[in-house]
């Protein structure tokens, strides 16, 4: 599904992200691991084209995409849940999530993919006609979540999606998304500091420390000894 060969990233001058690789396979589901300023979200970013490689290479479903704009992208497959969500707070949920499928020129096929994930999502079905901006925290990481898969993609990339939502909010979202997975064969590569959330949602896991992945493996071998190294506080 996706695989990452010596990826570096930055900025100007400043090197983020230094040789990073790994494999996603069809229907894994990969979380990004590390503290702060370790260059996740960089990561992301340039997995989708947001941030152009200074080196190395991305390849999806079989194809170099290194140098393919986000939209092409998109349109392949990847979809995209940035950090803060990021949804337009002055449109009406409806149009928020008729945006996730702007190239789709059947209209029922439109109403067939808005039906699904309000299915997954049944809270958004008693907004439809509200403002994004006044939604909940929770409710808007899921109208942000339910707008990537407007896309119906193959791949869903998910940055920090358990930031901002009350903790009795996280456990039903996590079970949504891996039914999500389960009915679609979904594959996800996931950011997140929750640490507990990531353990449900990911099989596998790789730790990222100064731009660089120093530990990697499945989820379950991810034991405390290396969670109070790389990732506590």
């Amino acid at each position: 599904m996706l695989e990452l060969k010596d990826v570096r990233l930055g900025y100007g001058k400043s090197r983020v992200v230094n040789g990073i690789g790994f494999t996603l396979r069809d229907g894994g589901r990969l979380a990004v691991l590390g503290r702060n300023g370790v260059g996740k979200t960089t990561l992301l970013r340039g997995v989708v084209g947001l941030l152009p490689l200074s080196g190395g290479s991305v390849r999806f479903c079989g194809r170099d995409v290194s140098a393919l704009r986000p939209h092409v992208r998109c349109r392949m497959g990847m979809a995209y849940v940035p950090q803060g969500r990021e949804i337009l707070p002055g449109f009406t949920v409806r149009e928020n999530l008729e945006l996730g499928c702007l190239d789709e020129k059947d209209k029922n096929r439109t109403a067939r993919r808005m039906e699904r994930v309000l299915e997954w999502f049944p809270v958004l079905k008693d907004h439809l006609g509200r403002a994004g901006g006044v939604l909940s925290g929770g409710q808007q990481q899921q109208l942000a979540v339910a707008r990537a898969l407007m896309t119906s993609p193959k791949l869903l990339i998910l940055d920090e999606p358990t930031e901002g939502v009350q903790p009795n909010v996280v456990e039903g979202f996590g079970r949504v998304l891996l039914r999500i997975c389960a009915e679609t064969g979904l594959s996800v590569l996931l950011v997140e500091q929750n640490l507990s959330f990531a353990r449900e949602m990911a099989g596998d896991f790789m730790i990222l420390q100064k731009g660089e992945a120093v530990c990697s493996g499945k989820m379950p071998e991810l034991g405390e000894e290396t969670v109070r190294r790389y990732l506590s506080v």
